[in-house]
């Protein structure tokens, strides 16, 4: 069932409930007033009855006669039956009409009035005082005039419901339609977005309601899309290309070795070429299945508790190894004594990773000028500063260098294939981390990596 049809349903259920019920309560308001006015009304004329019949013998019994007559009209079906009592015993006289029921009649000696309905007639009990002593009027009658009015209002009541259900429908469906032209809109706007134009958008029209906010989250949701799309093109367009380099380079250096008798001392330098390139190749291969491997689940790494400082002191002993002209210094000023506020969870090798390019890129990117490591607590946080006095990275392309292969334009020309930073950006999100990145042109770059300590680590 469409949308639209379920909303009109719903409308036309809840409104025909609502009618229903106003319907049904103005119908019995109007039956209660109707019962009332002719209770009245009998009762008015079981106590003129009352006063003609009994002081028919004084000369005021015409002028009862005639307000009966004349002035309350008579009517349908009426009936007055006068019974005497004993004050005494509390009893009438003679037998009293067994059709009615004797609470009808208890209630008349109790309140000295009573009102009853059986089937279409109505009836009005009366206790009368008189000097000749006490009497019982009851009086009858069918209220035709008050059932018309009310049969007319139940039929009344009955077409306008029906009109009203059926001008709903209609209405309603036509406002359910101009509800949900605008999600209609905007299905038939995104089923023309392809891969091929995944940079057209949604008109949002500056709206502030619901399909508005639908319209720009689903605009957000295509630019991450477009993003991840030039990313893996970009990817696979580098990694093409970086790829394509040492292989055409081996390749060739192998045609020629094969292309005539070389001497020993050629092929020699061939294979030192092949070798260079083999490594690079290597490196380049290492790099990528790296990247690849930080892809998988996070919860597929083994989880160590990992003192930091020890960790960046472990590092620095490999850098001083395979880079020994490194100017790297540490800083663990004030430092807790806390155990606990210098140590992570997470893994040993992919954090040394992360470090190590980092402390590596610092080091080549400045010439091999000072860096400084600087380690500082705080509540529930680890942070890890690293600054260098390198080159800097130009402000236009901070935002990409959390990207596989991105080199800043004014680092080309240094040995490099891009991997560094991006497989640390994800390492250190994999460990639910931060990693922010400041810098000025000549003037250096700050890495600030934040990770959470043991004592409040979530993972």
């Amino acid at each position: 069932m469409q949308i639209r049809t379920k909303i009109t349903s719903v409308f036309i259920v809840l409104t025909s409930l609502f009618l229903t019920a106003v319907f049904i309560i103005i119908y019995l308001v109007s039956k209660d007033y109707t019962e009332r006015e002719f209770y009245l009304r009998l009762s008015q004329r079981a106590t003129i009855a009352a006063e003609g019949y009994l002081e028919e013998d004084e000369l005021n019994s015409d002028i009862y006669e005639d307000i009966r007559v004349k002035h309350l009209q008579t009517l349908p079906n009426e009936k007055e039956v006068i019974y005497p009592v004993d004050a005494k015993l509390k009893k009438p006289l003679k037998a009293l009409d067994n059709s009615l029921p004797d609470s009808f009649y208890d209630k008349i000696f109790r309140n000295g009035y009573a009102e009853l309905k059986q089937n279409e007639y109505y009836y009005t009990g009366l206790l009368y005082h008189d000097n000749q002593g006490d009497f019982i009027v009851v009086l009858s009658a069918t209220d035709l005039y008050g059932f018309g009015k009310l049969d007319n209002l139940r039929d009344t009541l009955i077409f306008a419901f029906l009109i009203s259900i059926a001008f709903i429908s209609i209405f309603g469906t036509y406002y359910a339609k101009q509800a949900l032209s605008p999600i209609s809109k905007i299905i038939k706007e995104v089923n023309t977005i392809r891969a091929e134009n995944l940079s057209l958008r949604l008109n949002t029209a500056d709206g502030k309601d619901e399909l508005a906010e639908l319209s720009t989250t689903f605009n957000k949701m295509l630019d991450r899309l477009q993003i991840s799309f030039d990313l893996q093109s970009n990817f696979i367009n580098n990694a093409s290309h970086e790829l394509r380099n040492p292989l055409t380079a081996i390749l060739g250096q192998i045609e020629i070795a094969l292309y005539k008798p070389r001497s020993a001392d050629y092929y020699l330098n061939i294979l030192n070429k092949i070798d260079r390139e083999a490594s690079r190749l290597d490196f380049l291969v290492n790099g990528l299945l790296k990247l690849a491997k930080t892809d998988f689940d996070s919860k597929g790494f083994v989880i160590d508790a990992i003192r930091i400082d020890e960790l960046v002191l472990d590092i620095k002993k490999n850098l001083d190894v395979s880079i020994p002209d490194n100017k790297i210094k540490i800083d663990f000023e004030g430092l807790p004594e806390n155990e606990d506020a210098i140590t992570v969870l997470g893994s040993d090798s992919l954090l040394r990773v992360a470090l190590s390019n980092i402390l590596e890129n610092a080091c080549k990117f400045s010439d091999y000028k000072k860096v400084t490591l600087k380690l500082i607590s705080e509540t529930g946080n680890i942070i890890v500063l690293i600054n260098d006095e390198g080159v800097g990275i130009p402000d236009d392309e901070l935002k990409n260098i959390f990207e596989p292969f991105f080199r800043a334009s004014n680092v080309r020309e240094i040995d490099g294939f891009g991997f560094g930073l991006p497989l640390a950006y994800r390492i250190i999100k994999m460990h639910s981390g931060e990693i922010r990145v400041v810098s000025q042109i000549n003037r250096g770059t700050m890495v600030k990596i934040t990770l959470q300590s043991k004592s409040t680590y979530t993972y």
